[in-house]
């Protein structure tokens, strides 16, 4: 997949993109974990999210945020990441201007910075947020969530425990209008070591749930 450069507001920004099948291919963006943990876009389950949407025929782009790799600037506290989320986006969606979809995926605190880029953009269609970080940020903001979702969380996670997220899960299946799917992997932890393909499947399988329930 080719190497693209976005301008941003902190400078470059360094991305992998995958384009579409055809015309009007659905579009997908991809989050990676904290950058001040190691994350990167390169990192395995922000890969493999990128090749599910891939191989489902999404144009998809993969990203790193300011200052990781090749894209400039500093760390700034999630805020300057969500500028970047948004242009990452912006770039994406004129390059498929007649796109029939939009979804945002995101893994760890990339799940965080995904969650407020879905609430600032209400043409998104869905979401996949894998080990969201409920018990370090404030997930308040998704009131209300404007698309439905898959949260994917492993029950062996001690980083952010099951029922941080389950907080959150319970608190968004009172709307109506969208449906939250949960899916807990046994024996999987904050890092999915050894089940890397249960995030292939499980995402995978609600991608294909979603997209035969409205084909892109």
């Amino acid at each position: 997949m080719p190497e693209v450069i976005l301008p941003g507001a902190s400078g470059r920004i360094e991305g992998r993109y995958s384009p579409g099948k055809r015309p009007n291919a659905p579009i997908a963006l991809i989050l990676h974990p904290h950058p001040k943990a190691g994350g990167h876009m390169n990192n395995p389950v922000a890969v493999t999210l990128h090749q599910l949407f891939q191989q489902r025929g999404f144009a998809t782009l993969r990203y790193n945020s300011r200052g990781v790799g090749k894209s400039q600037g500093e760390f700034d506290s999630g805020i300057g990441e969500l500028a970047d989320a948004a242009t990452a986006l912006d770039w994406l969606q004129a390059n498929n201007p007649g796109a029939s979809q939009t979804w945002v995926a995101g893994y760890q605190f990339g799940a965080y910075i995904g969650m407020q880029l879905l609430m600032r953009r209400p043409e998104t269609d869905g979401f996949i947020s894998v080990s969201p970080p409920s018990n370090m940020y404030d997930f308040s903001f998704l009131a209300p969530c404007p698309a439905s979702g898959l949260f994917l969380h492993g029950t062996a996670d001690t980083i952010v425990p099951p029922v941080e997220v389950e907080r959150v899960v319970n608190k968004l299946r009172t709307q109506k209008g969208i449906v939250i799917d949960y899916e807990l992997e046994e024996g999987a932890s904050h890092f999915w070591q050894d089940h890397m393909a249960a995030v292939d499947r499980r995402v995978g399988a609600y991608l294909d749930k979603r997209l035969e329930e409205k084909p892109a």
